[in-house]
């Protein structure tokens, strides 16, 4: 339930108008007693910017026997034990808010009845006088309508009666349709402020000055004028007046928020009211997807997105795994030693984890679900607090993204999407927290964090992490040999041609085997190249190799990683450490690679 079937149900059964007294604070209005004039409801609206939702919420001037739900409070503003408080969400029921409402109508009705008596009769010796009738031959001249004609034509387009919102609404669109290639020429004066402000509260005078300031507007010239006479420009382009297609409305609302907002002529606060508007008359008109994506609030389009990626990791590279789990997960993961250290490999490792732990079921949900809940869908209530006119009733879907979608049935809007609110982030934290402190301690490196006992779950999870790596590890090991048919014909040639020249005696015989047996060997290790074998002989001497990779344009990490699969098979550990982008050697094994590279300075 929302507030908007309370205000159709008081304007039904009692005929009573919301009414917006604050111009200063849109999101208040009252609802007064029929009779009395007096308060029986305080409605209240709020964008709460942390969820990305309006919160509505109301104040009921009624006490006594008062049921016990969980939507139904102590009064939210009005503090009075004549108050109750209303928090509308999907669990409210409209028969008890309804029936609330009732009693407080019941309540503020007058008791007994009053009796005026007439204070406008004549008095005993009262005196008549004549008042003069205008005949068209008298001084007295009343004044003639200096309205232009399309404006008097406009005027009489407003149809009186019903004076609800939507009524309101529908009077404003047929107006602004008929007016919206109008131009006139008479400057904008006085000040103008108003609550959902539309023409019929303009004066004739106000209502050239607004068509004069449009004029200007639409030719790129941008003037200050009265706020609320600025919404009505804005109302117009929402409702379709004035363009010939959605498209053109964006882009004419994108060119007043720079050109009036921007520029300091308008209210600040225009802008988040312009913003939310835009990405739903987008949604609403089913504009492109990358039109309403551009126009979404950015956190939010970065967390489904992040949310995408760690649904279905195998889609994504394992760079926008491990930044979708820093995202939502907590900045600390991305300052880990690990990360300093191995960027790349440990960066593979988060994601894999991550990966591994998808299969995790607690209570019969998958860690996903655990860690973000499943879809809700709820009502979505589009341009609700903007004066705007729908002309169709259609049934639609519109795809934001993965995580986000709306539909419209029977022209009711709702959104299906991932609440934020439903986040489990704790159990997300925990997961990354064990995934760093495993990590840290299989590649010795940084501070070791202290074990979390509430992750134990992950630990099976990281394990296969680490396993992974240490594969794939063992698989950059293996000497991959490309063979060339040119290349074996050119050698073929020159041991030919070598064979004939030389006159080989036994000994020289000898001594050429002994030279193939040597170069076999040699062939079957894995050798550094000279430039890391310049980097090696440079750290094992206790200098710093910093200048060789910055002019070699290495970066120090992947020379880490080289060096350390090149003399695996002959350490058996890691022998080059990287960390803050230095590189050191491990004193263990120096004597070590002493004995294998002396050879070979």
């Amino acid at each position: 339930m929302t507030i908007s079937d309370l205000t159709a149900f008081a304007e039904k059964k009692y005929n009573i108008i919301e009414q917006f007294k604050w111009p200063d604070f849109p999101g208040f209005s009252v609802l007064c007693h029929p009779e009395t004039g007096k308060w029986v409801a305080l409605l209240m609206r709020q964008w709460n910017g942390d969820i990305g939702e309006e919160i509505e919420c109301c104040d009921i001037k009624c006490s006594g026997d008062i049921p016990s739900r969980s939507y139904i409070s102590s009064p939210l503003r009005m503090h009075s034990g004549k108050w109750t408080g209303i928090l509308f969400n999907n669990d409210t029921e409209p028969e008890v808010v309804f029936a609330l409402f009732d009693k407080a109508v019941k309540q503020g009705s007058p008791s007994g009845f009053k009796i005026t008596l007439a204070s406008d009769l004549p008095k005993k010796n009262s005196v008549y006088r004549d008042t003069e009738i205008p005949f068209s031959n008298s001084s007295y001249k009343p004044k003639s309508d200096q309205a232009p004609e399309r404006i008097r034509e406009m005027k009489h387009l407003y149809e009186y009666g019903r004076e609800s919102f939507a009524a309101r609404a529908k009077n404003f669109y047929t107006q602004a349709m008929f007016m919206s290639d109008y131009e006139d020429d008479f400057p904008w004066s006085g000040d103008f402020l108003c609550y959902f402000p539309t023409y019929h509260e303009l004066t004739t005078n106000q209502l050239r000055g607004y068509f004069t300031w449009r004029t200007q507007i639409r030719k790129g010239v941008f003037q200050h004028i009265p706020t609320s006479a600025a919404y009505i420009y804005i109302y117009e382009l929402l409702n379709g007046a004035g363009v010939d297609s959605p498209e053109k409305s964006i882009e004419k609302l994108k060119s007043f928020e720079s050109g009036y907002i921007d520029s300091g002529l308008g209210d600040i606060k225009m802008r988040n009211n312009l913003q939310r508007w835009m990405f739903e008359y987008a949604v609403i008109n089913n504009l492109p997807q990358e039109i309403t994506l551009d126009l979404s609030e950015p956190e939010a389009v970065k967390r489904e997105n992040a949310l995408s990626v760690l649904k279905k990791p195998d889609n994504y590279r394992y760079e926008d795994v491990y930044d979708a789990l820093v995202f939502l997960g907590g900045r600390k993961t991305g300052d880990s030693p690990v990360i300093k250290t191995y960027p790349d490999r440990g960066k593979m490792m988060f994601a894999q984890a991550w990966k591994s732990a998808l299969s995790y079921k607690k209570e019969e949900k998958a860690l996903f679900q655990q860690c973000f809940g499943k879809k809700t869908t709820r009502r979505w209530y589009p341009l609700a607090n903007a004066v705007y006119y729908e002309t169709r009733s259609r049934n639609c879907d519109y795809i934001l993204n993965d995580c986000r979608y709306y539909r419209c049935k029977n022209g009711i809007w709702t959104v299906t999407s991932y609440e934020k609110q439903c986040f489990d982030r704790e159990l997300l934290k925990g997961f990354l927290h064990e995934a760093d402190a495993l990590f840290r301690r299989y590649l010795k490196t940084g501070k070791y964090l202290k074990e979390n006992p509430s992750a134990e779950w992950a630990i099976p999870f990281i394990n296969a992490a680490i396993q992974c790596d240490k594969k794939s590890i063992e698989e950059a090991k293996k000497t991959k040999i490309t063979i060339s048919i040119a290349d074996l014909e050119k050698i073929r040639t020159e041991a030919e041609d070598t064979r004939n020249s030389l006159i080989v005696e036994e000994d020289n015989e000898e001594f050429i085997d002994e030279q193939k047996e040597e170069i076999s060997d040699l062939q079957n290790s894995v050798l550094l190249d000279n430039l890391h074998l310049k980097i090696l002989n440079a750290l094992v001497s206790g200098k710093d190799a910093s200048d060789i990779l910055e002019s070699s344009h290495i970066m120090p990490s992947l020379a880490a990683d080289h060096i350390n699969e090149a003399l695996y098979d002959e350490i058996g550990d890691t022998v080059v450490l990287c960390e803050n982008n230095k590189l050191a050697i491990v004193e263990d094994y120096i004597e070590d690679i002493e004995h294998l590279i002396g050879g070979n300075k």
